[in-house]
């Protein structure tokens, strides 16, 4: 079986530096990608960032509304349209946090000719989050030594391919997906907004298309550090939208534990009279 063209795919708003060590990861990989497409989230100051890759590498850029919420999911399927028209066969997904391990792009691929499932699927692999950078930034050559894999995720020994009982742990940080499969998906749902609820949509998607999804050993990713909120309540007015939007799509909510914090918080509650959710506390009265 000839090994498919892979096309690797990264969604980009600031973090230049992070971009920078992913490009450096990429070109330690054991096989280079036959193209990368990067999207752009009205950040113009990317094509910078992108000096002398050593592959085919196009930047794509994609418009921020008014509103400012990041379109994350138009991103990824610009990009994706962008390197399937470059002849990609199988799409790679890292995200911008994402540096890949030296057998991801290779472990991805392998498995990719290994899987012979008629209906759309994809791959996922592990992801391990770094502590924060030193001074020096990340020994890009050291980073398996730095973090374990993620404790709530499945990580297969090396190698291996193993069907997920889940889909609702599939995640776009790291994962790829033939462009068949992306094909009879349609990529990510673009009525979503800011941060999210576009993930488990398109895991939903490939579950009602009765497609599958596969944990790929040794397909590893390191999450580069940044600042978060557990829960995120500066992305409270996206999440309470982009969850709403789920149920008129899907009929329950995501997101659950967040916006159960919400609502201890006081900073979103479930509706009584709508169903639906509002962002600040629900009415005394």
């Amino acid at each position: 079986m000839t090994a498919p063209r892979v096309g690797v795919v990264t969604i980009v708003r600031g973090r230049h530096t992070h971009l920078a060590n992913q490009l450096e990861g990429l070109r330690r990989n054991s096989i280079s990608p036959d193209v990368h497409v990067i999207a752009a989230m009205g950040d113009p100051d990317v094509a910078d960032v992108v000096v002398d890759p050593h592959w085919p590498t196009q930047v794509v850029p994609v418009d921020v509304p008014a509103s400012g919420g990041l379109p994350l999911a138009r991103a990824r399927n610009a990009a994706a349209a962008r390197a399937v028209g470059l002849g990609a066969e199988l799409l790679v997904f890292l995200d911008v946090d994402c540096v890949p391990a030296p057998a991801l792009l290779e472990r991805y691929r392998d498995a990719a000719q290994r899987v012979a499932a008629a209906q759309p699927w994809v791959l996922c692999g592990p992801v391990h989050y770094l502590p924060p950078a030193g001074p020096g930034g990340y020994p890009l050559a050291g980073l398996a030594g730095l973090a374990g894999p993620h404790p709530a995720r499945p990580s297969p020994r090396d190698g291996a391919l193993v069907p997920a009982d889940d889909l609702r742990l599939f995640w776009s940080l790291s994962f790829a997906t033939p462009a068949t499969s992306w094909a009879v998906t349609g990529g990510f749902c673009e009525d979503y907004e800011g941060y999210g609820g576009e993930d488990t949509d398109f895991a939903t998607t490939l579950g009602a298309a009765d497609g599958t999804m596969f944990w790929v050993g040794g397909a590893t990713a390191y999450h580069q550090h940044h600042e978060v909120e557990s829960p995120p309540t500066r992305h409270a007015a996206a999440i309470v939208r982009n969850a709403n939007l789920f149920y008129e799509r899907w009929g329950w909510f995501p997101m659950p534990g967040w916006l159960e914090a919400f609502t201890a918080m006081g900073v979103a509650h479930l509706d009584t009279g709508s169903g639906r959710w509002r962002t600040g506390p629900a009415s005394s009265a």
